[in-house]
């Protein structure tokens, strides 16, 4: 079984459209939604991770690509930027995934952005704004 974790924008007209039930009917994909921000005014945002078959997985994209729906990796929505890292620790505690952990050893913070899920929660705790969510 493989995982991918996705964002997808798309656009107004596809707001109300169900979009994650056909992912799960028609391509026998499991869909557990992270993140979303979906307004019937606007364009949708939907973080994503979906899991199955890696050709049903490819034969999901397929399908969205072609309703319009644009996708990337969920990685390139999370950025963390090390030189403002001042090593504090903060967010460690506050990190429900573990994508920000602290190496014994040196004393230094990491990021994962495999494990991180978006939620927001180490961005209030940072004094020195070292991670930035593009949602």
């Amino acid at each position: 079984m493989t995982k991918k974790r996705l964002v997808l924008t798309f656009p107004q007209e596809m707001v109300e459209q169900p979009i994650t039930y056909h992912l799960i009917k028609d391509y026998d994909l499991m869909v557990n939604i992270l993140r979303a921000n979906i307004t019937a005014d606007e364009e949708g945002r939907l973080v994503m991770e979906i899991s199955g078959e890696r050709s049903a997985i490819d034969k999901g994209i397929k399908y969205l690509s072609g309703l319009g729906v644009k996708i990337q990796p969920l990685a390139q929505d999370v950025k963390w930027h090390k030189e403002r890292c001042d090593h504090c620790t903060a967010c460690i505690s506050i990190c429900p995934t573990g994508a920000l952990s602290l190496d014994r050893k040196t004393m230094t913070v990491s990021f994962d952005n495999k494990k991180c899920i978006m939620c927001g929660l180490c961005l209030p705790v940072c004094p020195y704004k070292a991670i930035e969510i593009l949602f």
